[in-house]
């Protein structure tokens, strides 16, 4: 039995659209282009949620080792980040306000200010900051 042969470097029909771009659509000068997900706003809503819940899973995980390196950590403090984590789960289960984007970027002011109860929350703080700004970012790009 012989099967028909296939040509190992199939070449690409001058044709077809370019990658990326959905087949009978061709760019124009006005419109934004096409992102390629099938529902954006849904994925950047994921992409808020998932960065908030992992601020929130980080500042719990942060306590202990807070408290044994960096020295005094008083209940303050301590409340503060429990506070600050619970408003962030809160938070990412209503990635589907347009408001909860704005309490997103408080949250990361409130933990930059929780700086003034320990550096290393400054520092934690610096770090969600940056990483909520590329959410955002990408926000912007995805939905225009």
């Amino acid at each position: 039995m012989t099967s028909p042969e296939r040509d190992p470097h199939p070449t690409e029909d001058p044709t077809d659209p370019p990658v990326g771009q959905p087949v009978g659509e061709e760019p124009t000068a006005g419109q934004p282009r096409r992102s390629g997900l099938r529902n954006p706003e849904r994925a950047v809503r994921g992409l808020g949620a998932g960065t908030l819940s992992l601020e929130a899973l980080v500042l719990l995980l942060a306590i202990q080792p807070i408290r044994v390196v960096g020295g005094d950590l008083g209940g303050a403090a301590i409340g503060a980040v429990v506070a600050l984590a619970v408003a962030a789960v809160v938070l990412a289960g209503m990635m589907r306000r347009q408001w909860a984007w704005n309490a997103g970027t408080v949250l990361q002011g409130l933990l930059l200010l929780g700086g003034l109860l320990h550096w290393s929350l400054l520092g934690l703080g610096i770090i969600f900051a940056l990483v909520w700004a590329y959410a955002l970012h990408v926000r912007r790009v995805i939905l225009g």
